[in-house]
Parts: structure tokens; C-alpha cells; sequence
């Protein structure tokens, strides 16, 4: 078990971006990488032009890399959002205009994860409202994902840092998986379990991985505090996915974390190169 036994991906929209976006694959894989994540790369466009997917598209593939995560469109992010499919108007039209643009771009990369992120709470709104509205998109957003045979995740923030989610705890995002999953009959919505967001609520993070990890799609994980490799904070993280793997998760572990004051290149050395590349 340990570090080694685990299958890595590098998220792209958090290392590497020292460097151009298509540059980022390339980098991954020079770094012994085999496979990458993204957030939605283009913050201002829900639908950039097919020229610039077609660009994203190349870089990946000339890299050698598998494309297995990736989020839909979401606002500024990194930024003041934290999505928004929850935000009524413009925002919600931009996030449904996104749906099939990232699924399909997803599918054109053999992608099967999708990460819907549902956004802050705004004032004036009733949160009622916001949530039927998410409920609503989430429940597209699934069924693009199912027509490309991918899952769609759900993902639980952290209350210090985003303090206007409503998504702030394990439970609560596993209440969203469970209210998708009812509205659309297809089972393929997930929790997206970020250990450094758990560490970060203050949660029992090996208590959650007892109650969810069956309903877990995928991980992310960073150290605490800090928000860096593992070894730069006090999080156990490789007993931690030692305890995912004994629970029977055998999926990606998103590497989403700060490279600090070096180059993302010089952000590894707590995971020798051999066990870099997915087995």
C-alpha cells in the first residue's frame, strides 16, 4: 500500500499553470505523468470556439496523456465562484449552454468524469429557489454525462474558504448525489472527495471515507494547512488513501495542490517517478 499503489492525475488548473494551458499536458508528461484534470479552462466562455477546443484537444493528445476529469463550466475560477448552476439567470443560461460543449469535448477524449459545481448562495435569492435551479441543472447535466458514458461528481467545498457554498460538508454533497440520482433514475451521479476540503471543514476525514467511499466517483487530495504537496502540511494522506483502497475505491486521485514558490516540475519529489505513471 502507501503512495505507489495509488493512480495519480495532475489537475492542470492548479499546477503547471506557471505555463501556457498548452503547454500544461506536456509538462505533465515530462513530469512521468499519464494523466490530467482540468477545471473548465476558459472562465470566460462556456463556449469557446471549436478552434480553441480542437487546440486543448491536441496538446493533450501530442502528450500522451489521458484526459480523466474535468469540470463544467463554472465562473471565475479560480476566483470569487464557486460555480454556477445554482446562480439564477445569465449564469445558469452559461452553465446549460456549457453542458453539451464540456461533454462532448470530454467524450472526444475518452473523459468519463464531470464535475458540476454548484456555486454560492446570492443575496436577495431565496435558497429554495437556487436549489430547485440546481436540482434541475444537475439533473441535465447527468444525462449529458450518461449519454457519453461518464459520471457526473459532486463535489463538497470548504466553509473557511468558500463561505457562501452551501456544499460545505460531506453529508451535504452526498444529499445532493442522492437527490440527482432520484430526479433522473440513472445512478451516475458521485461524490467528489476532496480530502484537503474535508481537512479544511474540520470533518472526520477517516470517518468519512467509511460512511462514502462507495458512493465516492473520485479524489482529490492537497495537504492541510497550506494547501500543498503531501509533506508540506499535517494530513495523513497516504494512510488516508490506503483506507479508500481498503474500502474498495480504486479510482483517480486528482493532485490539486499548490506547487508553492517553485516550479509545479519540482512539486513531486514525495512520489517517486516509477509510481507516477497510471497502472
Amino acid at each position: 500500500m502507501g503512495f505507489a499503489d495509488q493512480r495519480f492525475n495532475v489537475n492542470l488548473s492548479i499546477l503547471f499553470t506557471e505555463l501556457p494551458l498548452l503547454e500544461r499536458p506536456a509538462a505533465a508528461a515530462a513530469a512521468g505523468f499519464t494523466a490530467v484534470e482540468l477545471w473548465w479552462p476558459w472562465v470566460d466562455s462556456p463556449t469557446p470556439e471549436q478552434s480553441e477546443l480542437d487546440a486543448l484537444k491536441k496538446a493533450i493528445e501530442d502528450a500522451g496523456v489521458q484526459l480523466t476529469g474535468l469540470n463544467f463550466y463554472a465562473g471565475q475560477l479560480p476566483g470569487p465562484d464557486r460555480g454556477a448552476l445554482s446562480i439564477p439567470g445569465e449564469e445558469s443560461e452559461r452553465f446549460r449552454a456549457n453542458i453539451d460543449v464540456a461533454a462532448d469535448f470530454a467524450q472526444s477524449l475518452g473523459c468519463t468524469a464531470l464535475n458540476a459545481l454548484y456555486g454560492n448562495r446570492v443575496d436577495g435569492v431565496d435558497p429554495a429557489e437556487q436549489d430547485a435551479l440546481a436540482l434541475e441543472n444537475m439533473a441535465l447535466a447527468a444525462r449529458a454525462a450518461d449519454r457519453i458514458g461518464a459520471i457526473l461528481l459532486i463535489e463538497a467545498l470548504n466553509q473557511p474558504e468558500s463561505p457562501k457554498c452551501p456544499i460545505v460538508s460531506a453529508p451535504k454533497a452526498v444529499e445532493i448525489v442522492d437527490k440527482v440520482n432520484a430526479a433522473t433514475g440513472l445512478g451516475n451521479a458521485k461524490f467528489l472527495m476532496d480530502l484537503y476540503h474535508l481537512s479544511m471543514n474540520g470533518e472526520d476525514v477517516a470517518s468519512v471515507i467509511e460512511q462514502y467511499a462507495a458512493k465516492t466517483g473520485h479524489v482529490q487530495i492537497a495537504d492541510n494547512p497550506g494547501r500543498g504537496a503531501p509533506g508540506t502540511g499535517s494530513l495523513p494522506l497516504e494512510e488516508l488513501l490506503d483506507q479508500l483502497k481498503k474500502a474498495g475505491y480504486d479510482g483517480w486521485v486528482g493532485l490539486e495542490y499548490k506547487a508553492g514558490d517553485r516550479p509545479s516540475a519540482e512539486a513531486f519529489g514525495w512520489l517517486p517517478r516509477e509510481a507516477r505513471a497510471a497502472r
